[in-house]
């Protein structure tokens, strides 16, 4: 039994797909601009910041350099219930976060995040000054974009009962 014209497209589509992920590097990602605050800023501004640019995160800095991250994940852990909102960020923030650069690969990034559980991971340059940030939605975005449009025009399937609602999970 010969291989289907789906089956041949199916493997090209991989191939294409797994060739991206080892050879693009982050920078085509096109990073997003890292909002940062420096550690003495109180969690209410830092909040306040990542929702003014609907940021999961924003990087910590000292002196230009990254020095933590605090993201949405730190804040529901070690803030809400526990800790006021006038602390500051230092004190829940997570020190010395694992970082790429903009010339390492998508794989490189996406193995840290897949290995630390991480949904960001600050890109910074020579100097460890953050440049920008990616997040595993701007991975899975990239990897939407190479699969044709045939692959993502499919509808959805009602008699699965599987609501349909933005925001859904």
């Amino acid at each position: 039994m010969g291989i289907s014209e789906f089956e041949v497209s199916y493997e090209d589509d991989e191939k294409r797909v797994r060739g991206a992920i080892l050879t693009q590097p982050v920078r085509g990602l096109d990073p997003h601009q890292p909002v940062c605050v420096q550690a003495n800023t109180t969690l209410r501004e830092a909040v306040e910041a990542m929702n003014r640019v609907k940021a999961g995160c924003v990087l910590v800095v000292g002196s230009e350099r990254l020095v933590g991250i605090l993201t949405e994940r730190d804040i529901l852990r070690h803030v809400v219930g526990k800790l006021g909102l006038e602390q500051p960020v230092s004190a829940v923030m997570t020190k010395n976060p694992e970082t790429v650069g903009m010339d390492h690969g998508i794989a490189y990034a996406l193995h840290k995040m897949h290995v630390g559980g991480y949904r960001h991971v600050p890109i910074i340059d020579a100097g460890g000054r953050p440049v920008g940030i990616i997040s595993v939605r701007d991975i899975v975005g990239f990897i939407v974009s190479l699969f044709p449009s045939a692959v993502l025009n499919v509808p959805p399937e009602p008699e699965l009962g599987i609501p349909r609602t933005p925001g859904g999970a």
